[in-house]
């Protein structure tokens, strides 16, 4: 085990952009799956007592993943992945952002833009995602300090994933 894994979380209100970075003690192999499974996706996508369920997912270019968080009282909270781009194991791109359960969009809260970098280097792999918001309005809104620490919390879920497998 390593010692110097870290996570870093960075708003820049300028650009309207959240910089997250998170190192893995676990290959690249992994951690692509951790991030591209629906299986997976659901053990980590909300932190405790949260749970995700992805409801459909179609990880290529063009395709979709539509998702729920569930909240300890049970209400129920739609989201959707718009792939743009993927580059198998080093990126993927996709647009997010609220639906409700038949899909349509929330046209304040759809229009992000997500960007997600891995790299392996001697057994760590790196983890870069850059969310780059409409507005800074929206912005404000969403990179809170809940969505930090429940980020941080959610990518902690990630480790002791990899660390089982």
């Amino acid at each position: 085990m390593h010692n110097n894994i870290s996570f870093d979380f960075t708003v820049d209100k300028e650009t309207k952009t959240v910089f997250i970075t998170r190192a893995f003690d676990a290959g690249l192999s992994l951690v692509w799956e951790a991030f591209t499974k629906p299986e997976l996706l659901d053990q980590w996508g909300a932190p405790e007592p949260w749970k995700t369920e992805t409801l459909r997912m179609d990880f290529k270019v063009g395709g979709r993943r539509f998702y729920k968080m569930i909240s300890p009282d049970g209400q129920e909270f739609y989201s959707v992945q718009d792939f743009t781009s993927i580059t198998p194991k080093t990126n993927y791109k996709y647009i997010s952002g609220l639906s409700d359960k038949e899909e349509n969009l929330h046209p304040d809260f759809y229009g992000s833009e997500n960007d997600l970098t891995f790299n392996e280097s001697n057994g760590i792999t790196n983890f870069r995602m850059t969310i780059k918001y409409k507005d800074l309005n929206t912005l404000e809104m969403m990179a809170n300090e809940m969505f930090k620490q429940g980020m941080k919390l959610a990518l902690d879920i990630v480790e002791k994933l990899l660390a089982a497998k």
